[in-house]
Parts: C-alpha cells; structure tokens; sequence
C-alpha cells in the first residue's frame, strides 16, 4: 500500500540542515590553511558563536532541524554535538575529514566513511543519514551508506523530491539538497583560500529562497535549506533565516521535519521515484580529459 512521504494536507516540506564544517570547510582543500589564524577562527565562529545563535532561533520558533558534523569535528567538539542532540535535533554523517568522496579511492572513502561513524559510535550518538563533502559522492557513496545500515543519504541531485537508490548493499533514500538553496553560494567569501567574490545581502537571498519554498508548495517538493553556521550564524543572516521560517509557519500546508522523519515516510512511499546510480559510458575521444 502507497503511504505518502509528506503529511496529510501538506504541499511541501521543509528540512533545516546545518553543515557544521569548522575549519574542515578549509582544511580539507589544502591543511597549509591551518596556519592562517584569520581563516582558521573565521571557520570557527561556526561552531562557537554561529551553532549556539541557530539553536536559540530554532528554540524560539519550535522547529526541528538535522545538523551534519564532520566527525573531526565532533571528535574535538564532543560537548557540541551533545548540545544539540539535546536540544532535540538530529546529527548527521558528513564524513571525517570534508574531503571530497569524488577526489579518493574506494579504500580511502571507506577509511573516511568508518572513522566517522566510530568517533559518534564513541559519543553514544545515533546515525541515521549521510551527506558527502561538499556533495562531491563518489559511484559507490550510496552503497556505503546502505552497507553500514544507514536510511539516507543527502548528495545527489537529480529530483526536487525524495527518491529511492537501490545498492549492491541495499536500497536508500536520497534527500537531494540543491546549489540554490545553499548559504555558502551567497555569503561566502574568504581571501584565502580565495571562495567567493560577492557577499550578498540577506534580503535578497530571503526573498530567493521565499520564492523558491512558494514554487515547491505548487510541486509538492523537498525544501533542502543547507546552512552552514559560519556563514548564516552571522547576525544579519541568522535574523534572515528567522525570517525565512516565520513565512514557512505562516503557510499552512508547509511542515517543517527533520532528515530521518522525512526518510522514514519516503522509505514507505513506493509512489517515490527509483533512480539507479549509472556512471555514464564515456567513449575514447569524444570528450577531453585532464
């Protein structure tokens, strides 16, 4: 029998997730970058000031949100990650190191995938969902995920709704997040490394982001908001994703849940999409290589 992955009498979800990257964000594309006390404590506002703000607005407001943590970063910031998951929130498997999943062997993804899913086994943390570096999965990411018994996965991108991943190891849920409802697209800007070129106003991207919760109510979508606390914990932007939440609330046909809820409903929902994972056939030649 078909159960529907969004509540009765609602058009559209919301998942509030927060990418609690630190000073991985940085590290994993050059470690020469911890030398460099400016964009090592720029990265750090996040977890200091920017986790504790995120958390006092989703208090007020009485919403539910997912924070993926890398596990370096749950393993210095133990008490970080018990903060949350005490507040009521759910913590998510962003990998170890940040590194790209696309940029490794297969071997050194499963390093990666293990030593994260060990640092919140240590914390008596419960794992239910994954999101890669920089959403760069690699072919045999979803596999992984299904292998060590989780229900998502939150990188791929080719449906604004849930959808079902069949494995080798057995089937997943996508989450599929999307560049256009990313705060590091409109506020991030770093000198070094060089990120970014226009900080935008917050306004502006309450507006985009209004619109685009509007549009997926007509389509009955996921809206993936991926926030990550250095760049929205600042004041002006944090004041702005309170904003973006009140207009959700204000909407009655919009719920706000978290990864796991909106996983579980889609694991039931056999009227959900399978999308099989294919790396395309490329032929010698036709396209350049570097």
């Amino acid at each position: 029998m078909t159960s529907s992955w969004l509540s009765p009498g609602k058009s559209a979800a919301v998942a509030l997730t927060f990418d609690v990257d630190a000073e991985t964000g940085v590290l994993s594309m050059d470690a020469k970058y911890a030398k460099h006390a400016m964009t090592m404590t720029h990265q750090a506002f996040g977890p200091d000031i920017g986790v504790p703000r995120i958390l006092g607005i989703l208090k007020d407001l009485q919403v539910p949100a997912t924070f993926y943590f890398p596990g370096w970063v749950a393993e210095r910031r133990p008490n970080l990650v018990a903060q949350v998951a005490e507040a009521g929130h759910e913590i998510a498997h962003h990998s170890y190191s940040h590194v790209p999943a696309s940029s490794m062997t297969a071997a050194e993804e499963r390093r990666d995938f293990e030593r994260a899913l060990e640092v919140f086994k240590n914390q008596g943390v419960d794992i239910y969902g994954h999101r890669a570096g920089l959403w760069e999965a690699s072919w045999q990411t979803a596999s992984l995920v299904a292998e060590y018994g989780l229900l998502y996965d939150s990188s791929l991108m080719n449906d604004d709704r849930p959808y079902h991943v069949p494995t080798e190891s057995g089937s997943v849920v996508e989450l599929p997040p999307h560049w256009s409802l990313d705060d590091w697209e409109q506020y991030a800007f770093l000198p070094a490394p060089q990120i970014g070129s226009i900080i935008e106003e917050p306004l502006k991207v309450l507006s985009m982001w209004k619109y685009e919760l509007d549009a997926m109510r007509r389509y009955n979508s996921l809206f993936m908001l991926t926030n990550h606390p250095f760049l929205t914990g600042r004041a002006g932007r944090a004041e702005a994703l309170r904003s973006l939440i009140e207009y959700g609330q204000s909407c009655d046909d919009v719920e706000f849940v978290t990864c796991r809820e909106i996983a579980e409903r889609a694991k039931a929902d056999d009227s959900l999409a399978t999308r099989p994972l294919q790396q395309p056939d490329i032929e010698a030649g036709v396209f350049p290589t570097s």
